[in-house]
């Protein structure tokens, strides 16, 4: 693998010190846990894999603590305390670091850092004093009065903005110090304008995503859970053999209160587990006269129906078969048909495997079939 080109030196601030209170977290947003860390970890081990030195992360009142723990383990860092604004929180930054040729100026609330953003803002400062990652807006856009829309804006010329914003140090350090409006800036490119400054514009990225509502801080990862089931009956001679749904020739077939289909009574107990919903006893009671020789397709039928009731559907299935005979190769384009067919899934969804034990135990001496299988499950 290629290494990543090296950067020119350059500093960075990480802006923490709001109060998030638009999320709905406990903590300030910034300390809230995002894909399994803190969400400002994020954004401050992209920079410092980066190359960032000095590192200045600012943080809101009695936040140092708060700071340290998210930031555990990790060296290279300076902790800052914010302002009454994000800009005077910037300016504080800046003060800070005294010196640099570049700084990266980044909002911990975009936890998603690529380092080819990283890497675009920077070689702009070639050219001009700031450079900050833009996108395209895809939608229309109306302006809004009192709830009436009065006229429209030109998307074409509009760019949703990102951050990190990259400065010539010298050049924001000047335009902070000089900066009086009021109240506030929204970005540290209008401070920089303000001042006379050019600003270029580089590719963003999506990924760069702002944390703001609580909605937000739900996983975009979906929520994935696993069940397996497992099953056996013994062969026996009068009987018809039902594997996978579908009725094979043979001189044995499986006995039990039902038609005794291992397949799909694995995959029945495989899907229940992934919800948590008991087994297939529970809901079929082996006791149960009305049972008596139904066909497993109505204990699978149901299983998927209590899946999609839990807010789930099928990632796939993973069914193993366990006998000596019959071969099970022949009949496996058909069980996969079926099996699909009963889960309302595409058969790419299902896999259907077989195997023997080397004629050891009881599938081996051919007394019995066993199956077992591993049902993925996604949240709707």
């Amino acid at each position: 693998m290629s290494e990543a080109p090296a950067l020119p030196p350059f500093a960075a601030i990480v802006v923490a010190a709001g109060k998030g209170l638009r999320s709905g977290q406990v903590l300030p947003k910034q300390f809230a846990r995002w894909r399994g860390k803190p969400i400002v970890r994020h954004s401050v081990e992209s920079l410092l894999d980066a190359g960032a030195s000095p590192m200045v992360v600012m943080i809101p009142e009695n936040g140092k603590d708060a700071l340290d723990e998210a930031l555990e383990g990790l060296s290279g860092y300076q902790a800052v305390k914010g302002g009454d604004t994000r800009q005077q929180s910037v300016a504080n930054g800046l003060e800070a670091i005294g010196t640099a040729d570049r700084v990266l100026i980044h909002d911990a609330a975009r936890p998603d850092l690529p380092r080819a953003v990283i890497e675009r803002v920077l070689d702009a400062l070639d050219e001009t004093p700031g450079a900050i990652p833009v996108l395209p807006v895809a939608d229309s856009l109306a302006l809004d009065e009192e709830g009436v829309m009065v006229g429209t804006a030109p998307r074409e010329q509009l760019r949703r903005v990102q951050t990190p914003q990259a400065f010539r140090f010298e050049d924001i350090l000047a335009a902070h110090r000089a900066w009086t409006g009021v109240p506030d800036a929204g970005d540290d490119a209008q401070v920089l304008r303000a001042a006379g400054g050019t600003v270029a514009l580089v590719s963003g990225d999506e990924r760069l995503a702002k944390l703001t509502y609580a909605e937000d801080f739900v996983s975009d990862q979906p929520t994935i859970r696993t069940g397996m089931g497992y099953d056996v009956h013994k062969l026996a001679t009068g009987e018809e053999l039902w594997l996978g749904g579908v009725r094979i020739e043979h001189d044995k077939g499986l006995a039990g209160h039902s038609d005794a289909d291992v397949a799909l009574h694995a995959i029945v107990d495989a899907l229940l587990g992934a919800i948590g919903d008991g087994d297939i006893g529970t809901h079929f009671p082996p006791g149960d006269p009305q049972w008596k020789g139904a066909s497993s397709d109505r204990f699978l039928a149901h299983a998927a129906k209590l899946l999609g009731e839990a807010g789930y559907s099928l990632g796939n299935i993973d069914l193993t078969i366990i006998c000596e005979a019959p071969k099970i190769g022949p009949h496996r384009p058909a069980m996969r048909r079926r099996i699909a067919e009963l889960l309302g899934v595409d058969i790419d969804r299902i896999s259907v495997k077989a195997t023997t034990t080397e004629r050891l135990g009881f599938t081996g001496r051919g007394e019995g079939i066993a199956a077992q299988a591993v049902a993925t499950v996604i949240r709707n």
